[in-house]
């Protein structure tokens, strides 16, 4: 459930709309892994790599959050309200619950997929433009390059547990 990024980045007010877009989905990345984590309280028997993934992606995703937020406050646009780019993610990635999936690292394996494609399409998009914005354009691809990169080895830390069970 990919959040479109378009073909190009042109403005510095469009580069934080889709910064605050990738701190959004961090978010709910977040709250999905810390809320399935929580139902391992539940569970007869704790899987500990399960709850182990769940505790790193929580706070893998905290700091990209933080890494993103740090980005937005350098550039020179206003910022979005919180609650626009909120109902633009529900719109994409919100309709389904934690619950609607029938495993946790199913469920997870999807949030990691979203971000990673999220970030490859923001990259891309920031590539394929030649506009100047208000923040060093190497570093902020290297930042996001970083993050898709944490989020890919996400991928493939929940692809190796589901092909172990």
């Amino acid at each position: 459930m990919p959040v479109s990024v378009g073909h190009r980045v042109t403005s510095d007010h469009q580069l934080a709309r889709l910064l605050q877009i990738g701190i959004v989905l961090e978010e709910v990345v977040e709250a999905r892994s810390y809320h399935h984590y929580q139902s391992l309280d539940d569970a007869p028997a704790l899987d500990s790599e399960i709850e182990s993934l769940l505790e790193h992606a929580a706070a893998e995703s905290a700091r990209h959050r933080k890494r993103l937020e740090e980005l937005v406050d350098e550039l020179d646009a206003e910022s979005v309200p919180f609650e626009e780019i909120e109902t633009l993610v529900e719109a994409q990635y919100g309709s389904t619950e934690p619950e609607d999936f029938d495993d946790i690292l199913y469920d997870q394996l999807c949030n990691e997929e979203t971000a990673y494609k999220f970030y490859d399409d923001l990259i891309g998009a920031l590539r394929a433009s030649d506009a100047t914005f208000g923040i060093d354009r190497d570093r902020l691809i290297d930042v996001l390059v970083e993050i898709r990169e944490e989020e890919a080895e996400g991928v493939e830390e929940v692809t190796k547990l589901m092909n172990n069970r």
